[in-house]
């Protein structure tokens, strides 16, 4: 498989899409040596079923690790940390990941337990997780959905998981692109397996799903992203990591001389989807400083509660959330950083149910 190739393929049967795509792109020829160290790096977020269009599906962890069994590869495991105030262990068991472990006999690994190292990566030094840096060859596979801070997110933000939580916390004080950029500058991106079954295209954690049956693969991360960004219609420009990453040597963004391989008939895959503008309308009502994805996600998905309920109407006070507030005082926050406020909401990070109670009663 060249690095300008795009391999589309769409049904129900995901675990078999799965393995039609691995075995188009000959991943197997690409490793070579059966004795080295394959990982399966999914994208978990919260303790929720894929189904919700946050979390990439079981059936493409078991096509996966079914074709590399058959082609003779046995040091197989699954290795992920969920994002900054979750259980990656709650998340193993409500995605199915134990279940397929047990099936298949390969190790499941909480990047978040695991012990890490810094490395320098162009410019900028990054802690990666020992476990993750020992694989040879990683499979990464994230979603295909959008993010209420970076616009779209899939193989190059989906790296963050093999990272420590302190290092994504200071990630969030740089503001995301930059850093996810040079990470990507040492992430293992061996191949990219893309779950664009039903992703959210509003929200990182799902609920929201919008379904696409589709399963991509990809030899190039930010060829990767920046398809992403046509499909829903975007450009590179306005999601700045991509094209940082490019100007680091990570990849590519001309999607325009990409060869498109598609499998079977493509009358889904061709068609244009869009990511709805909610979360940008709901962005301004809150005052986001170094804010955290799972706390300003859950900010975003309480504010949409209360919009439904009708009661942003009149609101001209901007609720405070992020790391930047830490030792400060205000009005009215969410999340620990906030605590120094007249109004606070705690929690690192608080629940959204928990911010919609809060802003029902505080927020005037």
């Amino acid at each position: 498989m060249e690095r300008n190739d795009i391999i589309i393929i769409h049904g129900t049967d995901y675990k078999e899409m799965a393995k039609k795509v691995l075995e188009r792109a000959d991943v197997a020829g690409d490793i070579g040596d059966r004795k080295k160290k394959v990982a399966l790096k999914p994208n978990l977020v919260t303790a929720r079923d894929p189904s919700a269009g946050g979390t990439t599906h079981k059936e493409l962890l078991e096509g996966t690790i079914e074709y590399l069994r058959e082609h003779g590869f046995e040091d197989v495991t699954i290795m992920e940390g969920s994002w900054v105030g979750d259980s990656t262990e709650a998340a193993f068991s409500a995605a199915g990941y134990r279940e397929v472990a047990r099936k298949y006999g390969v190790e499941l690994v909480d990047l978040q337990k695991d012990s890490y190292k810094e490395y320098e990566a162009k410019g900028m030094k990054i802690a990666i997780c020992d476990r993750a840096a020992e694989v040879d060859y990683m499979i990464n596979m994230p979603v295909l959905k959008g993010h209420c801070q970076t616009i779209v997110t899939c193989a190059l933000k989906n790296n963050k998981g093999i990272m420590p939580n302190k290092e994504k916390r200071r990630f969030h004080t740089m503001g995301l692109h930059k850093p996810i950029a040079h990470l990507n500058t040492i992430a293992p991106n061996s191949f990219i397996l893309v779950d664009n079954i039903c992703g959210d295209l509003d929200f990182e954690e799902g609920g929201n799903p919008v379904v696409m049956n589709r399963v991509l693969g990809f030899k190039d991360p930010v060829l990767c992203d920046s398809y992403v960004c046509d499909c829903m219609g975007y450009s590179v420009d306005d999601v700045p990591y991509i094209r940082m990453a490019e100007k680091l040597g990570v990849g590519s963004t001309d999607t325009d001389h990409a060869n498109f391989i598609y499998l079977n008939e493509d009358t889904v895959g061709k068609s244009k989807f869009r990511m709805t503008r909610r979360v940008e309308n709901l962005a301004k009502y809150a005052d986001a400083k170094d804010a955290c994805s799972a706390c300003y996600g859950s900010l975003i998905y309480a504010l949409d509660r209360l919009n439904d309920a009708g009661e942003l109407r009149g609101k001209k006070e901007t609720i405070c959330i992020g790391q930047a507030y830490r030792g400060k005082t205000g009005a009215i926050g969410v999340g620990q950083c906030t605590c120094g406020f007249q109004k606070s909401l705690k929690g690192c990070p608080p629940k959204a149910i928990d911010m919609v109670k809060f802003l029902e009663e505080e927020w005037k």
